[in-house]
């Protein structure tokens, strides 16, 4: 979510480059528009989890839809989606090359207001690095990835395989999105006002991030205590992104950061990195961001996804609409629970996975977690 610049002195640490900071985006076109990407209709019949997006009931004029329908999900394959982070000057070049890719541009142009491609393609780094528009650009990159892989030989049985998806924080959006649970255009609205929103969040009090290398969570926690110990409340830090083994994003008051990297070597960390973003995101310093991401949502018709899409907060699938509002609206206050999902995905039996979007740092991730694990980076 927020964009991130190293330290010279940390910048071959590329795995935590984006992801510490990502706490927490079809064709025919029509379909992405009105209802994401759609199975062909064999695989619909043929894959269960596909078919029981339809069980609800209806209760007076509304339909209740069962929020555990995808408890007992069995992933195969699946689409991964970055974060804040993952933006490069020159992303969305070769979408341009893909009539279906290079219309998401055209249609996110008219929704932002301005050329979000020239923004991608040209630059300059800074202004593509903000949060109001690294988040935008993420979220549009990433489905134009998808159209790249639905244009190449066997792509459109790859999309059609696909049984669960999530992504990192924004990333979630993104996922939301092509599970078809939201409109390209109602998800980019909603992206957006995210990044609007977290960033006034962030300009309302000091506070900041750091990525601590080389520690377990466990750690990672007693480390955090430490620090809180000695500032005042508004200063206090907690974990909030639980990125991968030895890798674990912590956030809070300015004053408490600091303790944290003063105590880090004590506690026998690897390093410290400052994350160069706007704020102390996923923790209640991102509360002014609530209420405003909450009105979005309510006035979003957002459908049950037609496959399951793993929540940040608690690394769950949900199958109920007003749960999904709710659960997005908490997520930019929530840790992360980035580790807890791919270790969740691995046991179930996941096969193969795909990251779809600019970087290959979810890939770096998933390495981390498993080292056999396999993944497949499609980058627009």
């Amino acid at each position: 979510m927020h964009s991130l610049r190293l330290a010279p002195s940390a910048n071959s640490h590329s795995l935590f480059t984006m992801s510490a900071a990502s706490l927490a985006l079809p064709s025919p076109l029509s379909l992405l528009r009105s209802n994401g990407p759609l199975p062909s209709p064999r695989s619909r019949l043929t894959n269960p989890s596909r078919s029981r997006v339809f069980m609800s009931v209806s209760v007076g004029s509304q339909t209740v839809v069962d929020d555990a329908l995808f408890a007992d999900y069995k992933p195969t394959s699946a689409f991964l989606f970055p974060g804040q982070g993952a933006q490069a000057v020159g992303m969305g070049k070769e979408a341009q090359n893909v009539p279906a890719a290079a219309e998401l541009y055209k249609k996110a142009n008219n929704i932002l207001g301005f050329d979000l491609l020239d923004v991608c393609i040209n630059g300059p780094k800074e202004k593509l690095d903000s949060t109001v528009l690294s988040q935008p650009a993420i979220y549009v990159t990433s489905l134009a990835a998808v159209e790249l892989l639905r244009a190449r030989e066997g792509g459109q049985q790859i999309i059609d395989s696909v049984d669960v998806t999530c992504g990192l924080s924004l990333g979630e959006y993104t996922a939301l999105a092509f599970a078809g649970a939201f409109s390209f255009e109602d998800g980019l609205k909603l992206v957006k006002l995210r990044g609007e929103a977290m960033q006034e969040a962030a300009d309302a009090a000091k506070s900041a991030m750091v990525s601590i290398i080389g520690l377990d969570s466990e750690k990672v926690q007693q480390l955090c205590d430490a620090a809180n110990q000695e500032v005042d409340a508004a200063d206090k830090v907690q974990i909030a992104n639980y990125l991968c083994p030895g890798n674990y994003a912590v956030s809070g008051g300015l004053k408490g950061i600091e303790a944290v990297e003063a105590k880090a070597k004590s506690f026998k960390a690897r390093m410290t990195v400052r994350l160069a973003v706007a704020g102390a995101f996923h923790t209640s310093f991102m509360d002014p961001a609530v209420s405003r991401l909450e009105a979005a949502l309510a006035s979003t018709q957002i459908r049950t996804p037609r496959i399951p899409v793993i929540s940040n907060v608690d690394a769950e699938p949900h199958a109920d609409p007003e749960t999904i509002k709710k659960i997005l609206a908490r997520q930019v206050t929530s840790p992360v629970q980035w580790e807890t999902t791919v270790k969740t995905l691995l046991t179930k039996g996941l096969k193969k996975s795909y990251e779809l979007g600019p970087g290959k740092v979810i890939a770096g991730i998933l390495k981390r977690v498993d080292k056999s694990a396999e993944i497949e980076n499609i980058v627009a």
